[in-house]
Formats: C-alpha cells, structure tokens, sequence
C-alpha cells in the first residue's frame, strides 16, 4: 500500500510541475507552448494561414485574396529554411493557396 501512496504522490507532482511549465517558460499557461523563434517565426503566420482550408468555401471573396496574399508573402521566408522544411513547407503552401484560388475562382470573384 505504501508504494501505491508513494507512485501516487510522484505522479501528482509530475502533473504540477508540467502545468507550470508554461509559467516557467513566459508563455500563456493556457494550451500548448507556442515557440514563436521555432522555424524562424514564419510557422505562427503558416499556422494560421492554412488553418482556414477547411471553411475556405464559407469564406468571402475578400477573405480568400487576403489568404492568397499572405499565401505569397509567406513564401520567400520559407524558401530561406533548410532544404527538406523548405520542400515539406512550400509544398503545404502551395496546396493552401491553390485550394483558395480555386474557390476563390468557383465563386466567380477575381
């Protein structure tokens, strides 16, 4: 029985010192860690770029050429990383913008 208290109480403390990790680090104690400096800082703006391919046809014709346009802008910086990110990345990117043009395109906004 004491050696289920004492497994018991490892855990436990485990478990709290990993939720002050975040207070540890500087970062928001809420979700995951965010490492802005992780990938030259361009993978915070790709998240967020190709995180919207899933409502992209709900999306306005506005919307879409914003996405495009930080699609674009987007691009050179993760043409300046190591060659097998650069291949993986750019590849993603361009699957995201062409998913935008084309419905972009499908709704007959140019």
């Amino acid at each position: 029985m004491n050696k289920i208290v004492r497994i018991a109480s490892i855990g436990i403390a485990a478990a709290l010192f990993v939720a002050e990790i975040p207070s540890l680090t500087g970062q928001p104690s809420f979700g995951p860690p965010v490492l802005l400096a992780q990938e030259g800082g361009w993978k915070v703006e790709y998240d967020s770029v190709c995180s919207k391919t899933d409502i992209a046809m709900t999306l306005s014709g506005e919307e879409l050429q914003a996405l495009i346009a930080r699609c674009d802008q987007l691009k050179p910086k993760i043409e300046a990383e190591e060659e097998s990110t650069r291949k993986v990345y750019l590849r993603r990117l361009r699957m995201c913008r062409e998913l935008y043009k084309y419905v972009l395109d499908s709704k007959g906004t140019k």
